[in-house]
């Protein structure tokens, strides 16, 4: 080996190893995406659905305004909790992320078309991560898929 060459190969970069930091970081996404899903099921179970649960005043005002009375209020209430148990159980995240997604939907044209777009912005940021935990655990449907024909 020359000079150069041996001056060269201990000034080189050392080869990136993608093993271990890629297992690290893969780790870190789920743990980080794990905890967004329990942020959102106690949002959903807490913040959302018990008020329409325990017929808060405010959340049976909403409803009178939209003109669902408390039947509506009940039936959203019971679709929130639903979805935030669901987005705790493994085989159903998906599926509830994608469910409250449309539930949000519904929310965000309520805003706009009831209460003149007011927190219309609130249903729209919320299916930001609801999307991404839909897609990111999507693999999960599969298996839902196998265990509803197990069950025919």
């Amino acid at each position: 080996m020359t000079e150069s060459a041996a001056s060269a190969a201990l000034t080189a970069p050392a080869p990136v190893v993608a093993g271990p930091a890629t297992a690290r970081g893969r780790r870190a996404a789920r743990l980080a995406l794990r905890t967004v899903q329990v942020l959102l099921a106690l949002f959903y179970a807490g913040a959302s659905a018990l008020p329409k649960l325990i017929a808060h005043p405010t959340a049976v005002e909403s409803f009178d305004r939209i003109g669902w009375g408390s039947a509506g209020m009940y039936t959203i209430g019971v679709l929130e909790l639903a979805g935030a148990a669901a987005l705790l159980v493994p085989v159903l995240q998906s599926v509830a992320a994608t469910a409250l997604s449309a539930l949000m939907v519904g929310a965000f044209i309520v805003q706009l078309t009831v209460f003149d777009g007011q927190n219309a912005a609130t249903p729209l940021v919320l299916i930001v991560p609801l999307a991404l935990i839909a897609w990111a655990r999507r693999g999960q449907n599969a298996r839902l898929w196998g265990l509803l024909r197990a069950r025919a």
